[in-house]
Formats: C-alpha cells, structure tokens, sequence
C-alpha cells in the first residue's frame, strides 16, 4: 500500500490533531498527494504517496527533479527532500521548451522557498518537474481532466477508485490518462515476459515460451484464487501460440485489467 499516516505510535491521536496539522503544506509537492485523503474524522492525518515520491534510506519522501544548467534543461534526474528542494528555484514540467531543451518564454514560471511562486528568467532557473502528474497519487492521476474538477470532488473520485471491484468482463477506460498500463503492470497482477521470444504453448493455466537465448520459461496463472477482500483473482491469457513477444510485454490480464491496462469496476 501507499499510504502515509501521521497516527499511531509516537504520532498524532484524532481527537489531537487541529486543521494545521491537516492541512495541505508545500512540503507535500510530489510526496504527499493534495487530494486523496479520507473523509471525516482521519482527513489530512491519512493521505498518499505521490506518484513519483519514494522513500529515503533516512526514511525521508524524496521526489525526482530534472537538472536545469545555465537555462538548458538537462535529462540528469536528482531525487530531493522538502528541505533539500527549498535553496533553489523550480520550474512546471509543462513549461514550454525549445528544441535543445532550454526554455521558450523570456520569464518562466516557477517556484521557491517556501511554495512561493515567481516568473524569472530561464538562467536563474536550477530545476524542472519530470512530470505534470508528479505532485497527486497514482490514483489522482487516473482522473482524466482532473484540472478542471473541484478537489473536493476530486477525493471523492480519488477514493471510489480504491472501492472498485473486478468486474467479469473488464473494459479498460475510453478517456485515460496514460497512467491506465503503469499502474496495471506495476500492480503485479498481470504475467509480465521475462526475455525476448516466441509463445510456444498456451493452456488456460500457464503460458510457456521459446526465447530467443535458447531458454523456456513457463509463466503459471491464478486462476479462481481468493483475494483478501473477497474477491475472484483470475489471470486470463492474451496471447496466442507463435505470437513474437518482448521482454516486458504483458501475457496475461489479472483482474481489473484488460489487454495491460487498468479497468476498474
């Protein structure tokens, strides 16, 4: 799970905890997800990791910034705490950039100190978001249009994502937003090929291949197993005998996805 919690021992306790505790900080920029949050009584004391946070070996969330030199946005990528993203200025991932990387527009919105929020020249510029989607939780980011909703619907959506039940025919979403694969796959619950090759034998519990090294493999599937929220864990095969595969690419759905993706119920 990722989930962040400001209870339990050497924490907060409900009835202790006033709104500044809860509230949204800047801190939480690409840590801590603004938006999903319970409702009622554990608001603001239970929240999300952001997308692209991660924890530090001194158990502090970083987030990853691209490195800016002399205007020039670089793809060398630094991992930073709230303390360490406080000395220098950041810009927008959306920011607009020209061909060799450095920024278009004269002044450039950005951020500092504190979360205030600035236009400066590109120079001045010491670090650019890696993604718009960086600041809210994986499951904020499933939101399409997310922009345009008001964040206190937004929750509830954010939320009710994490209520979905499998569906027996799952359908992947029409309107995504890119983040329907990563989650799949990242999830574990779909057959991932391990190297490069050929499907030579596919039942409806185990997938076997041929690579290319000269090596076979044969993938296992769940089928009908129990989930520890009461529901049915199904992997089901997409592929077929002969198919070319590659490493990575996805052999068979688990529940809630279709051909890879995210299909919530």
């Amino acid at each position: 799970k990722r989930r962040l919690n400001a209870l339990g021992p050497g924490g907060l306790s409900r009835e202790r905890a006033g709104f500044e505790v809860r509230d949204v900080h800047p801190s939480h920029y690409g840590r801590m997800c603004p938006i999903e949050t319970p409702e009622g009584p554990n608001i603001g004391l239970i929240g999300s990791l952001a997308s692209y946070g991660r924890i530090n070996p001194f158990g502090f969330i970083e987030t990853p910034y691209r490195k800016v030199v002399e205007g020039q946005v670089t793809d060398d990528v630094d991992y930073l705490t709230a303390d360490e993203e406080d000395r220098f200025v950041i810009a927008q991932a959306n920011a607009p950039l020209s061909d060799d990387f450095r920024f278009e527009e004269n002044r450039v919105l950005v951020r500092r100190r504190g979360g205030e929020v600035d236009y400066v020249p590109g120079s001045d510029v010491d670090y650019m978001d890696v993604s718009p989607r960086q600041m809210v939780s994986v499951a904020t980011a499933m939101i399409p249009f997310l922009e345009h909703d008001d964040a206190n619907r937004a929750l509830m959506g954010a939320n009710m994502m994490r209520q979905a039940v499998p569906l027996i025919k799952s359908e992947s979403p029409l309107v995504g937003t890119g983040m329907e694969y990563r989650s799949a796959v990242d999830a574990g619950d779909v057959v991932k090929a391990e190297k490069d090759g050929v499907v030579q034998e596919v039942s409806a519990d185990y997938i076997t291949t041929a690579n290319d090294d000269g090596t076979y493999i044969t993938y296992r599937l769940a089928k009908f197993s129990r989930s520890n929220q009461g529901t049915s864990v199904n992997q089901k095969v997409i592929v077929n005998e002969g198919d070319r595969i590659i490493e990575g690419q996805v052999l068979a759905d688990g529940p809630a996805t279709q051909n890879g993706e995210m299909a919530l119920g």
